[in-house]
């Protein structure tokens, strides 16, 4: 299983890892990249874990933070799509593909 990651949900990412810098310290810092790898390979090894939501979509929640991964199992790929807080609107970023 290979994966690939849409730029735009490298930035949702990169974003993400600025706010824990700025307002949780450097614990969280380093432990939300290593869950998000985590629920990559996760993922990759079982791709069909995810909660199903629209257009062929999957959604997986990271543990002990409020983000999820949007994705797509497309064959032999794990296309991430978006690195959603769940805070936000459910459609934050639908147009991703």
């Amino acid at each position: 299983m290979t994966r690939s990651i849409h730029r735009f949900a490298s930035e949702d990412l990169l974003e993400a890892g600025r706010r824990y810098k700025q307002e949780a310290g450097i614990g969280l810092t380093r432990r939300f990249p290593n869950e998000f790898e985590r629920a990559i390979k996760l993922l990759e090894e079982f791709p069909g874990i995810g909660t199903p939501t629209s257009d062929g979509r999957q959604s997986f929640p990271l543990v002990g933070f409020p983000y999820t991964v949007i994705y797509r199992h497309l064959g032999s790929e794990i296309r991430v799509l978006v690195v959603r807080h769940q805070s936000r609107d459910p459609d934050y970023r639908e147009k991703r593909r």
